[in-house]
């Protein structure tokens, strides 16, 4: 058995703000292997909520099946998470979240209004998140995911966007 050990985890306050977020986890394998990188977002598919990158970030690492994406990427790639570095890049809220009745029941009668307002934000981000991934992976980087996704985003708001990444990825400048 190893001995203890101690680590830190700086967070930056306003990645718990709620909202519609972008984020790359970059992640730093054994044996000095270029690192794996993972494009994200917030704004939920199936309901009318945008969590913030914080409470992603466990999940994506738990082991609920329909929340942790980028830990079925990891170990499908033989790799074992705790010899793992991980590096969260978040960019927003480029969106606020859609209100949030402070009631479940308010959210469920009003379920399909809010959905209403929320489908067309989380199209666009998604939309950013599809535009990401290509252009990470076209410069050059080592990206998990594919994502899929139809709708098309706001060309002015992608160029901040990938500006804002550009800044912790600079094969990116490329794209620009």
């Amino acid at each position: 058995m190893s001995s203890p050990s101690t680590y830190c985890l700086t967070l930056a306050g306003p990645m718990l703000k709620r909202g519609f977020w972008l984020y790359v986890w970059r992640v730093e394998v054994p044996g000095g292997a270029e690192p794996w990188l993972y494009v994200g977002r917030t704004g939920d598919n199936s309901s009318p909520n945008a969590g913030a990158p914080y409470t992603r970030m466990g999940q994506h690492l738990g082991s609920l099946e329909n929340q942790n994406a980028l830990r079925k990427h990891l170990l499908a790639k033989g790799l074992t998470l705790a010899e793992c570095t991980f590096h969260l890049i978040s960019h927003g809220p480029i969106h606020p979240e859609v209100e949030r009745p402070a009631s479940a029941e308010e959210r469920k009668a009003r379920r399909a209004e809010l959905m209403e307002l929320h489908l067309p934000l989380r199209n666009e981000v998604g939309a950013y998140e599809r535009d990401l991934a290509a252009a990470l992976a076209d410069a050059g980087y080592q990206v998990l995911n594919t994502v899929r996704w139809k709708p098309v985003g706001n060309p002015d708001q992608w160029g901040r966007v990938l500006a804002a990444f550009a800044k912790h990825f600079p094969k990116l400048e490329q794209a620009r």
